[in-house]
């Protein structure tokens, strides 16, 4: 299984598993952001988001592996909490403790660590919409 593919489905696994992160997006968390009819978005607030990944290789010696970078993206608006910034940022944050330095099980490919590279607020040009990008590192040896 192509690893970048094995490390996300497995990445999602534990945002999935996360008590303190179900309470705030329930199930939302998307590989694609449902859409109406229009174009939409038809997704109930907040949710996260699989946002873009990077794959180099990082081979060494007689190992052939591959940095990964993934992201997801939290997305936030509403009233109360979700009016400022204060909901994405919380969400953020647990989604970094859920991730950095966490074991995730690949069957195909073997995870050698994972961690936290940065959080960013990204400004929308929608002023209603909150909406920060948190990215991991990761090191996998492949087959």
């Amino acid at each position: 299984m192509d690893a970048t593919l094995e490390l996300m489905m497995a990445a999602v696994m534990r945002l999935r598993a996360t008590p303190e992160i179900v309470t705030y997006v329930g199930s939302r968390i998307y590989d694609r952001i449902p859409a109406s009819s229009t174009g939409r978005w038809a997704a109930q607030f907040p949710f996260i988001s699989n946002g873009p990944t990077i794959a180099t290789p990082d081979d060494y010696d007689c190992l052939d592996g591959e940095e990964i970078t993934i992201q997801f993206d939290i997305w936030s608006s509403g009233t109360g909490e979700a009016y400022d910034t204060i909901q994405a940022r919380k969400i953020a944050s647990l989604v970094k403790r859920a991730l950095h330095d966490a074991e995730l099980s690949l069957a195909t490919n073997a995870l050698v660590s994972i961690e936290h590279v940065l959080t960013r607020h990204v400004p929308d040009p929608n002023p209603a919409m909150h909406h920060f990008a948190v990215q991991f590192r990761a090191t996998v040896e492949t087959p």
